[in-house]
């Protein structure tokens, strides 16, 4: 896991808007720092030399904690990579 940024606030839409210092890739799964699963990153805007990444919340991630930790680092994992499935290809028929 590497570090990702400091919380700020939960925006209106909420999704949770975080600083960080490098830029992350979309679809990272996002960590509190009791290794507890908040969210993924769903969009990063604004300078690029430390941008704001807004964090789709989980059902299970408790909002109210979320609120009463603000300023809290969170960490981001890499997204799992989607297998591609070989295709087969169908037998010719005989004409």
């Amino acid at each position: 896991m590497k570090f990702l940024g400091n919380s700020l606030h939960i925006a209106n839409s909420g999704k949770l808007i975080a600083r960080s210092s490098q830029t992350p890739t979309s679809g990272g799964i996002v960590f509190d720092s009791n290794n507890n699963k908040i969210g993924k990153v769903s969009y990063v805007f604004g300078p690029t030399k430390q941008p704001y990444i807004s964090i789709r919340l989980f059902k299970s991630a408790n909002q109210d904690e979320i609120k009463r930790h603000y300023g809290e680092k969170l960490f981001v994992s890499k997204p799992k990579s989607k297998k591609h499935k070989k295709r087969r290809m169908k037998p010719r028929q005989k004409k």
